[in-house]
């Protein structure tokens, strides 16, 4: 086995069941003081002035092939659906996040504006009946046909939903507010928080759903192998490198020719039988980008459960306050207490499959106990802002949303289910420059 790189041909190394274990173990959380957040925002590509009409894959590749040639601080990706992603380089403080991501989007609006284009903000495309899959790759092929095997959820997943993700330090190995696994348990319970303080995805369709954030719906259809996390205990590397082993391997990799999707083979078991081909580092890197949890550890933790923001900065919220109840310890150890009783609800079972995700994915901030903790949380978040050198634009950003929905039980998948035409004029509508 080898890699074509350059022109060149470099070995691939098999490796072990012990050496995948160590390996994961050693990678999965690198611990230190936190000093670096950063974001990926998502977004869906519509027609400006006719959001319901389909954007032809040719206009599609010509704006994207445009977009490229435009210099950028953060890395810019397509999915498969043909969603933009910008993924922002890490940064040291909040405004310096907000800042470079919020040039770079100018940017990216404007070639898009000369073509009758827009980015929109929501976590789910509420108007594409079935789902239209824009890159033709290997790799979303493999993913297709191994996603099909529960059902449409995954492609519906892959090609019409849309998130805001944060990504933060793993923690200080020391125990404590600020410790990686006070913050690795932080993060899937005030998870649920965010993900109903945000659902921003009731339709799909056309239609209402009946759950606020449909994009979650979607990921806990595609089931717990490849969307659900590991189960929480005290020691997070333990429990997460078991989960990369026993998680089933999404595809085996060829240089020529279709992938192969092997049916229920995890890594450990590929490790042991080494069929059909010895599985190497390679592998396992890819491996691990194949496993999509609600919190996913990536050497930092990466959280996943935030649909797509409306408006051009409605993106900023989500990320001030995750950054806030995060790295100011006050806020932090407010949010841990605030959560705390939630942790029954989740019955000892991983997110997103578990009664706490479902019931924040349906029920968002009707829920009396998921409303209780945004309001602390969020509360927090914005005593905290100022404390962590937040400029005061994004300060007032989160008083607001704290005021328009948060305080009031409602979230932004409520504006769209209110209005008289539906989702038609949702991502327009409102707080939006263009």
């Amino acid at each position: 086995m080898s890699d074509a790189v350059g022109g060149c041909t470099r070995p691939r190394t098999p490796v072990t069941e012990a050496e995948v274990e160590a390996l994961v173990h050693g990678i999965c959380f690198k611990t230190g003081p936190p000093r670096r957040l950063g974001v990926e925002v998502e977004w869906l590509v519509h027609e400006a002035s006719a959001p319901r009409l389909t954007v032809a894959p040719e206009r599609l590749e010509a704006v994207y092939a445009a977009l490229r040639t435009v210099p950028l601080r953060s890395a810019l990706t397509v999915e498969p659906g043909g969603q933009l992603e910008l993924s922002s380089l890490p940064a040291t403080s909040l405004t310096e996040c907000v800042d470079a991501v919020s040039a770079d989007l100018d940017a990216v609006r404007a070639v898009l504006r000369e073509d009758g284009l827009a980015l929109v903000g929501l976590g789910h495309d509420p108007w594409q009946p079935t789902p239209r899959r824009f890159l033709r790759q290997p790799r979303y092929d493999a993913m297709e046909a191994c996603l099909d095997r529960t059902g449409p959820a995954g492609r519906f997943m892959m090609c019409t939903s849309a998130s805001v993700q944060v990504c933060l330090d793993a923690g200080h190995e020391e125990p404590g507010p600020l410790g990686h696994v006070r913050r690795w348990w932080l993060a899937h319970h005030l998870g649920a928080v965010l993900l109903a303080a945000f659902a921003n995805s009731p339709l799909a369709g056309d239609r209402p759903t009946g759950w606020r954030s449909t994009r979650q719906l979607r990921w806990t259809q595609i089931g717990t192998g490849r969307a659900g996390g590991p189960p929480l205990d005290s020691d997070p590397r333990a429990a997460w490198t078991r989960h990369v082993l026993d998680s089933p391997v999404m595809c085996v990799r060829r240089e020529a020719g279709p992938w192969e999707v092997p049916e229920d083979l995890t890594f450990r078991e590929w490790t042991r039988g080494r069929t059909p081909r010895p599985p190497t580092r390679e592998d396992l890197d890819y491996h691990l980008t194949t496993l999509f949890p609600p919190v996913r550890p990536r050497g930092h933790l990466e959280l996943r459960m935030i649909d797509a923001q409306p408006g051009e900065d409605g993106w900023i919220v989500p990320l001030a306050v995750t950054a806030a109840l995060f790295d100011d310890p006050e806020a932090t150890e407010t949010a841990y207490r605030a959560v705390k009783p939630l942790a029954e609800r989740t019955l000892g079972l991983p997110a997103p499959h578990n009664p706490l995700y479902q019931d924040a994915a349906r029920l968002a901030l009707t829920d009396p106990e998921l409303r209780e903790a945004a309001a602390t949380c969020f509360t927090a978040a914005l005593a905290a802002l100022p404390r962590i050198g937040a400029a005061p634009a994004i300060t007032e950003a989160v008083a607001g949303y704290l005021e328009r929905y948060v305080l009031r039980g409602r979230c932004p998948a409520d504006d769209l289910l209110e209005m008289p035409d539906g989702a038609s004029r949702g991502p327009y509508g409102r707080e939006t420059r263009t």
